[in-house]
This record gives structure tokens, sequence and C-alpha cells, in this order.
């Protein structure tokens, strides 16, 4: 049976999680806790009240705890489906016990008040009362077609798919695949599963400890993440709270210590700072509740490694309620102006609402003893959705209220469901298991997706944003704004300023991305190696495959998209019997002048010359550093002009971002200023930049700023310039 755990009741050795229930909670943080239902203890529940009579008008005792808890957040929801849905799952599963010696029917039951107890809708609390049904006993999918509609047959298929699934290192990818497909046309899938295994979590109890151990490594590695982006908070935290007291029992008993040593304290920091919040929100006329949250183990433990030894106000944090999104930046404006605060902990998620859909003001503010207390602030319904996530959701796909049936059970398949609630990460998980090549590829970039808990926020120049996670580059910013059509991008501006596609973006920053204007732009293959996001390592794959490395050398040299060595083209023969140097005269007459190599100088450059060994005079540009040089040993400058002579010789330096055919239309380019190429040599890439430097044969000087700018028209040129090569005892 998929739910065989059984409870840490019964009589055996405690568990870090048992005693987290048993005695933890009471005792840890009570002057935090607001006045609410206490959660039903289905353990207290007996068999009788489980199993005891009902008639068609009165709900059992057990079920009418869900229904209780569902009323509370949908007042006017028809609880005629929970009790159909409770009489099958309960007649079905009736003779089948759990280990712990309990019915079965506990743990449906169980899967259902947690989703009652977040808000679920009522197809979602129906759908959990049967997910173990068609897996577990004899009723069928016809059945619960037959007998509650298309919707909740789907949910009720969907959850049994995910019980089949190995979620361990040899998750077999095809099915893991379709498993989240599933989860993203209808989100309600993942929420059964998650609630299903919260309560197994909660139910160890007397397995094996290597066997609780796999499990809540399982948990750790793939469904907390997946709670994370669905952003269903409330599960998310209690099952890191289990998974740490399975996996790490010494440090899981110290931060147990440390929070039950704090909720002894005669004084609470926490408290007198919502107090003084309080005051200052009622002398605005500002209408918030206060609270205070304390935080779950996980977080005590992450705190306290980060900070040390911890203080009162470490140990919660602030929720401030309000009713309008206007509210929440007025409830900011009077804690900072009458408190204290600390500026570097602001961060604004209600303006740029994080991938998860969560949304909240975060501050911080401190009093005069150092004490810090953070600060959430946000609206009931924000609240709500950070919380629940997508269970707050309901059903994102149904149609509106008013052209429903009556029955609520028939799913609306036809026409494609767009929901713009529906979570970043969701919809994006659907683009990536389309575009990607094989299975394989999608679920080891899913892995890798799941491990990156962390995100950042970056600008683009257009005044929109990107949800990235931490350590993304601009190839990830690319693809996740452009899609496919980043195969184009050249290069990129981080901050203004000029950025290799390699460069891993920060928090905060501004990108804006260059797009080539070639149609048949392709991306480079070393992009793969700074690809963190599954949208970019995805695309590039599926190009890849379509598209194998060419076996033409020159090709390949073409493309610039590879370490190679430098390429030389030499010039032809009727180029170089024309090429004529621009001519320069010196003071006096008839001495034999050349031009300096390290600046190039050509009409109408400045120019001093030097005499060298031979009495030759090199003439260089003014401003060269050569030159600086020279007349700091103390040589004497010779005085030198330009001859008669129009035509010149001319090195280029053009620097650009790798792509194909950039060779090709740089030499095009300059051909159609009529200018002749007597070599040139293009540098192994770095950081994807290619570097070429041309010796040009110009008709006349006056063409050179010209030619400068059509090179820099070339899409992937960035800069051309005239060089300056530094003598050796600058380098």
């Amino acid at each position: 049976m998929s739910a065989e755990a059984t409870n840490p009741a019964t009589p055996g050795p405690a568990t870090p999680a048992t005693q987290r229930s048993a005695s933890l909670e009471p005792e840890a943080a009570p002057a935090y806790r607001r006045k609410a239902r206490p959660r039903i203890d289905l353990r207290r529940l007996g068999r009788a009240a489980l199993l005891g009579p009902a008639t068609r008008d009165r709900l059992p005792d057990a079920i009418g705890h869900v229904a209780e808890a569902h009323r509370a957040h949908h007042p006017d929801a028809k609880l005629e489906p929970l009790r159909r849905a409770w009489v099958l799952a309960e007649s079905s599963h009736r003779g089948q016990m759990r280990k712990s010696g309990e019915p079965y029917i506990t743990h449906p039951l169980a899967v259902t008040l947690i989703l009652a107890e977040l808000g679920a809708e009522t197809t979602t609390l129906t759908a959990s009362l049967l997910h173990d049904t068609v897996e577990d006993t004899e009723v069928t999918l016809d059945q619960v077609r037959e007998e509650f509609g298309d919707e909740v047959c789907y949910l009720v298929d969907g959850v049994t798919k995910l019980e089949k699934v190995d979620y361990g290192a040899a998750a077999e990818p095809e099915t893991f695949r379709k498993m989240l497909v599933a989860t993203g046309n209808d989100v309600r899938v993942m929420s059964i599963k998650l609630a299903d295994r919260l309560h197994n979590m909660r139910t160890l109890g007397v397995m094996r400890p290597e066997k609780q151990a796999r499990i809540a490594k399982v948990t750790r590695d793939v469904l907390i993440p997946l709670a994370e982006r669905l952003g269903v908070q409330a599960l998310k935290t209690e099952l890191e709270d289990l998974v740490f007291a399975i996996l790490h029992p010494e440090e899981y008993v110290r931060t147990r210590e440390l929070i039950a040593e704090n909720a002894g304290r005669d004084d609470d920091p926490l408290a007198e700072i919502a107090e003084e919040v309080r005051a200052v929100l009622r002398d605005a006329g500002i209408q918030a509740e206060v609270l205070i949250r304390p935080r779950h183990f996980v977080s005590v433990h992450r705190v306290s490694r980060k900070r040390g030894p911890l203080r009162g106000a470490d140990f919660g944090r602030l929720l401030v309620l309000v009713n309008e999104d206007a509210d929440c930046y007025g409830v900011l404006g009077e804690l900072h102006t009458c408190l204290t605060p600390v500026v570097s902990e602001f961060k604004d998620f209600i303006a740029v609402p994080k991938f998860n859909l969560y949304q909240s003001l975060h501050t911080a503010v401190t009093r005069g003893d150092g004490q810090v207390a953070e600060v959430l602030i946000r609206t009931h319904q924000m609240h709500k959705v950070a919380e629940a996530g997508v269970i707050a959701l309901g059903n994102p796909y149904a149609p509106p209220a008013e052209e429903q049936p009556d029955g609520g059970g028939d799913r609306p398949f036809d026409g494609e469901r767009a929901d713009p609630t529906r979570p970043g990460w969701l919809s994006r998980l659907l683009d990536w298991q389309q575009g990607a090549p094989d299975p394989d590829t999608f679920w080891s970039t899913l892995r890798e997706d799941l491990a990156q808990d962390r995100e950042i926020t970056v600008f683009r120049a257009d005044g929109g944003s990107l949800g990235l996670p931490e350590g993304a580059s601009c190839v990830d910013a690319a693809y996740a704004q452009y899609g496919e059509d980043a195969h184009a991008c050249i290069g990129a501006r981080v901050n203004g300023r000029l950025a290799t596609l390699s460069t891993v973006l920060k928090d905060g920053d501004t990108v804006q991305l260059l797009m080539g204007q070639d149609p048949a732009s392709e991306p480079s293959r070393q992009w793969l190696e700074h690809a963190h996001t599954p949208a970019a390592r995805i695309a590039i794959q599926r190009w890849m495959a379509t598209h194998p490395a060419p076996g033409d050398e020159e090709a390949s040299k073409a493309s610039a998209t590879g370490p190679r060595p430098p390429v030389a083209t030499p010039a032809r023969p009727a180029e170089t019997q024309a090429a004529r140097p621009a001519s320069a005269v010196a003071d006096p007459p008839g001495a034999s002048v050349r031009m300096a190599g390290c600046c190039t100088p050509v009409p109408p450059d400045e120019v001093t010359g030097f005499a060298v060994r031979g009495g030759v005079v090199t003439v260089h540009r003014v401003e060269c550093a050569g030159a600086a040089r020279m007349k700091s040993a103390g040589r004497p400058e010779v005085e030198v002009r330009w001859g008669d002579t129009a035509e010149c010789r001319v090195t280029l330096v053009a620097e650009s971002f790798g792509r194909p055919h950039l060779l090709a239309d740089l030499t095009e380019a300059i051909a159609a200023e009529g200018v002749a190429i007597v070599s040139a040599t293009v540098e192994p890439p770095s950081q994807q930049r290619v570097r070429h430097t041309y010796t040009l044969q110009l008709p006349d000087a006056a063409h050179l700023p010209g030619l400068m700018r059509a090179m820099r028209n070339v899409p992937g040129v960035y800069d051309v310039s005239r060089p300056q090569h530094p003598a050796p005892a600058d380098r």
C-alpha cells in the first residue's frame, strides 16, 4: 500500500519526529501562537468515530472535521461530494490496516484534512479522499469517473501514477517526466501528493531507521524543492523539520534545546518590538494585524549557523497583515520613519514577485540594545498564497462560477487552459519537457534545477524583470527573455558595461542583451558551460542535437566558437603590388623614414619622429606611449610631416563576440569600403570574445573614419580601434 507508515504514538522507541510532535510544540514557543482552531489529532479519533453510522443527511464524525476546516475557507462549498467520497473510501478500504494497527482510512482522511486546512477546494478534497482507492482497492477509474466525473477521475489517476514513481537516483526519467507533465496540466495532482507525503513523514513511527532515512532523503531532494516551487510554504517548512529530525538528529536536538531555552526567558524582545510596531501603526491610522511568527526548526538552525549565538529576536519574525497593497507600503514608510531600519534587509517581493507567486515586503528594524527584528508585510490574500501556494488557487483552469455546471464534476478539457496565476516555474517546466531532446536530458536538467534553492531578480533594459536561480549567467537571461530566439544573442551589457555571455549575474543587476540581425545565427557550443537554467540548457542541447559539429575545419574556423590557432589571411599578389604606404618627410630631407609599428600612424595623425640605429627616422603618433618613453629617455625628436601621397597603410583591431560567419562579414564590410586587406589575424576566442587584427591599404587616409564605422556596424562587433603595442619594458 502507498501509505504504509505507522503512527509514532504506538509502542516503540521514540524518534526525533515523535519528540517534536509530542513534547516540543507545547513548550517551545507558546507566546507566539495565534488563537486558532486546534489541530485535529487523528490518533484520538477512535475506530467507532471513524466507522460510526452516518445518514445521507449527516456527515460521519471524522469527515465532519474536514468539512469544518473546508467551510472556514469556502463558506458556501457543497459538501455532498465529500460525503459520497467518504462513503466510497471508507467502504473500499474497510478491513485494511496500517502497520500501526489503525484503520487504513485514517491516512486518506488525514491527507484530506491537511488540504482542507490549507484552503483546497471541494474537488481536490474529494479526489484526496479517494487517492488510494484505485491503487489499493477494487475500485476502478471508470467507477470513479461514473460517480464523481472526469475531473475527480483525472486527479485520482494522476496521484495513482505518482505512487509508482521512483524519485531516487535510479528514477526512470520518462516516468518522472510524465508525472511532472500531469502536474503541469493540473497542479492539484502534486498538491495531493505533497499532503500525502507530509502525513507519511508525520507517521514514520516504528519504521526501520534505514527506511526512515531513505524516505527522508527523497523528500529532501525532490519533494521539498517541488513544494517550494509550487509556493506551498506551510507544507515545505514542516517537511523540512521532519527531514531535519531524521537526517540530523543531534543538530535537531541542539536546536530544540535552543528554542526551549528561549521560550523560558522572562523577557521577550520580539513581543516588545511587536508592541512598538502596533503603536506606530495605530498612531498612523493604519489598520493592521501584527503577529509573531516563530521560526521553524530548520530556520533557527540556519540563523544560528549564520549569526552565531542567537538573541531573543532571532527566534521569530514579525508579520504585519493589511487589507490593500498600498497599505503595505504605508506600513513600510511608518516603520522606517519611526523605528531604525536595517536598510540592507529591505526586499520588495510585491513589485517583483518570486517565481512561486510569493509576494511580501521584507525589512528589519533595530532597537537600542542591538536586537534586530525581521518584519514581513503583506495583505491577507498575499499571506494565504504565501502559506498555501497553488493550493490557494483552487482550480485555476475552471471556467467562471456562473458558467460551471451544478455538479462541477465535468473537467473543462476543451481548448487551451492559459492561467495567468500559474507559477512561472511550472509554466516553464512544460516548455522544458516539450523542448528537451530526450527524457534523460529533461530529467538531469530538472534535478539540477531542483538543487538550486535561491533566486535572484535581474532587470531588463525595458524595465521588466527576470527571475533566475543564483549563479545564473547572461546566457540564462537571454533564453529566459527570448526563448530559442536567444540563439542570435551576441553579447550583453550588465549595469551599462559590456560583458561576455558567461558573466554571472547578481541580484538587482540590469541586463541589456545584444541581439544579432542574422536570422541564421547559431548558439555557441561553449554556452552550455555557462547555462544554469533548464530553459537555456535544453534549448542549446536541442539545437546541438539537430546541428552536429561540422567536420569541415574551415567552417569550424569561420564560426569562431572554439579555441583554434590564429588564422592568417595573406594578401593577394595584386594587393601586395599595389600597397604603397603613406609617405612622411623628415627634417633634414632625404632621411630614411618608416612608420612605427606600435601606433601605425596615418594621415592626418599628428606625428613626431626619432632617429634610430642606422640613421632611420621612425614616425610615431604624438600620443603614442612609445614616443613618450623616447622623450623621457632624452632622445631628441626629429620634425616630420606628411608628404603628398594620399594612400596609406593602417592596422585596425576589431573586438567582437564570437558568432558564425563573423570573419566573412567583416571582410565583406572592409571590401565594400574599397579597402585592400594586406593581412588578417584572428586570435583564439577568450570567454566568447574574438580579436581580429587587420593590416589594410587605404586609397585615401580620409577613408579611415568611414571604414571604422562600417566595421563597427557589423553585428557582433563592439569596438574597432587603432592598436598601440606596449614596449617590453611596459609589459
